[in-house]
């Protein structure tokens, strides 16, 4: 696996934060969508609670920054969809390389 450059490492740390502030947008949007629905209040509540539960574990709202798995948290974050390839746009071939390998696995 190719270790990630001091540039792309740069990149990344700056992104992660923009990504999941969009990534936490959406779910924000989703929340409102559940908690909007037709339904008891209740059924809403403890929906809403399983899914903070859950979603607050995801990689898109929390991720522990390490140079040594910034390369398959990339990927993750593409397979996850809380970013897209094109998102890689300034990264070296390198690690684009890199995560289209891992992705194909």
């Amino acid at each position: 696996m190719v270790e990630i450059s001091k540039r792309d490492w740069k990149l990344f740390r700056e992104r992660v934060p923009q990504w999941q502030e969009r990534y936490m947008e959406r779910l924000m949007k989703e929340y409102i969508r559940l908690l909007s629905a037709e339904g008891n209040a209740s059924d809403h509540f403890w929906e809403l609670e399983k899914r903070i539960k859950r979603d607050k574990k995801h990689p898109g709202v929390l991720i522990e920054m390490r140079k040594s798995t910034a390369i398959w948290d990339i990927a993750i974050y593409v397979q996850k969809k809380v970013i897209t390839m094109d998102e890689l746009e300034g990264f070296s071939e390198n690690l684009i390389d890199a995560v289209k390998l891992i992705l194909s696995r």
